[in-house]
């Protein structure tokens, strides 16, 4: 498949500046990224589509997700961390079924590719059902282990994630897999040990939810006199990089061993603000050179999987942390969104629009009332943006997603119905009615 996009405006993530011309298409992959307009007459193209002068850059990269939560959205709303994950949370999960998973899976493909957003880091239980959902939609995931245990044994966690690590690892061109587990205070410390010889084994990085809360860092340093980041960093658990999602309540310490081994602090405001568990210090981050990049977290707690507000949020909450109306550079939060993403995933052939990287691409709709005038293009996708905008999502040359139809083998509607009916069985099994 050989398909054209002229037209443009490309923002290609590589350089700041955008220009007026064509990115061609072959098979999964750019051929060719050129500005102006060019001859076309040797050329033979499947389709060819005019961007008039709409932006195209490259998706945005949802760095922290729990997608199958889908079936938990407005659920249990105005509730403590702790009370929601304890009371209502977990219980519901509990009586999830594979074939429940797949759906909602679905469900929150559907969100993501209708708001440009080109792959997700999936952290959640039945990885094989998760890849199978992502293959089956054409949408680009990358599944994080999840495992916990406060006790030992630890054997059958450890197991788990080795046993999924060798089978989801470059499992597809769309599926991969990463190192993770919960949390420090959802694991043991023999837990959290071993997993760090498998990040050695294996020389991959490890990711897990990082000094969300502050009752999460004090309860840390009661037990071992340090932060989650501290005792992660002695246990062993940053030797081979990798990322901590939330991290809000960091301290200078923290931060200079997070620049040292280079682990990524992912940043997810809507789910922070609505659980009230705080700011993220994302100036401090990119001031000490800590790299950020941004998730949308589950639409348990979010509720939606909405990146434009993300990144809205993400700068403009920097500006109330800090007092400062400058806090923030807009186009540093959209490279959070693409480039940083890409790279935090291992996925740098997705991090801008050049030759021989994947076609993980977005059109934004310039000719609405929220993005004009055209003072400025990065600025009106961070702070006017939203999800209307997007106008085509492809992924890996194969367009999903345009003017407002869902071009793939599914039935959105089937899948509402179906979404629906696993959170009624739900509530009524658990009582909840």
């Amino acid at each position: 498949m050989r398909i054209r996009l002229y037209g443009a405006r490309i923002l290609t993530m590589l350089q700041r500046k955008p220009f007026i011309g064509e990115v061609w298409v072959r098979d999964d992959v750019i051929e060719k990224v050129c500005e102006g307009w060019q001859d076309i007459s040797k050329e033979q193209f499947d389709e060819q589509i005019d961007c008039m002068g709409n932006l195209l850059l490259p998706g945005f990269k949802n760095c922290h997700a729990h997608g199958p939560m889908t079936f938990l959205r407005s659920f249990a709303d105005d509730l403590p961390l702790q009370e929601w994950l304890n009371q209502k949370i977990f219980p519901a999960e509990a009586q999830l079924t594979e074939d429940d998973i797949y759906t909602l899976m679905q469900l929150a493909i559907l969100e993501y590719i209708r708001g440009g957003i080109t792959t997700s880091f999936e952290m959640y239980f039945y990885p094989e059902i998760i890849a199978k959902a992502c293959m089956d939609m054409g949408f680009r995931v990358v599944l994080s282990g999840t495992v916990f245990g406060k006790e030992e044994p630890v054997t059958e966690a450890v197991h788990t994630l080795r046993n999924d690590y060798k089978a989801f690892y470059h499992y597809h061109p769309l599926v991969d897999y990463r190192l993770g587990f919960h949390s420090e205070y959802s694991c043991c410390r023999a837990l959290l040990e071993q997993i760090a010889e498998l990040s050695m084994e294996y020389q991959a990085p490890v990711y897990m939810h990082n000094s969300e809360t502050k009752k999460e860092v004090e309860e840390c340093v009661v037990r071992y006199g340090m932060t989650p980041v501290q005792i992660m960093n002695r246990i062993g658990l940053f030797e081979c990089g990798g990322a901590g999602h939330h991290m809000i309540y960091t301290n200078e310490a923290d931060w200079e061993i997070l620049k040292e081994k280079g682990i990524y602090a992912v940043t997810n405001s809507s789910s922070n603000l609505k659980l009230a568990s705080g700011i993220a210090p994302v100036k401090e981050y990119v001031e000490k050179g800590i790299p950020v990049a941004i998730g949308t977290d589950g639409p348990a707690s979010n509720n939606n999987l909405n990146f434009f507000k993300e990144m809205y949020l993400t700068s403009v909450l920097q500006k109330i942390k800090y007092q400062d109306a400058a806090a923030l550079e807009p186009y540093e939060v959209l490279k959070m969104a693409t480039v940083n993403g890409a790279e935090l995933l291992g996925l740098s052939s997705c991090n801008g629009i050049a030759k021989g990287k994947q076609a993980d691409l977005i059109l934004i709709d310039l000719l609405r009332p929220n993005m004009q005038p055209m003072n400025h293009l990065v600025n009106n996708l961070v702070y006017s943006g939203n999800n209307d905008n997007v106008i085509m999502t492809m992924i890996a040359g194969k367009i999903l997603y345009a003017n407002g139809t869902y071009l793939m083998d599914v039935s959105p509607v089937e899948i509402y119905e179906k979404s629906n009916y696993i959170i009624r069985r739900i509530e009524h099994s658990l009582n909840f009615i």
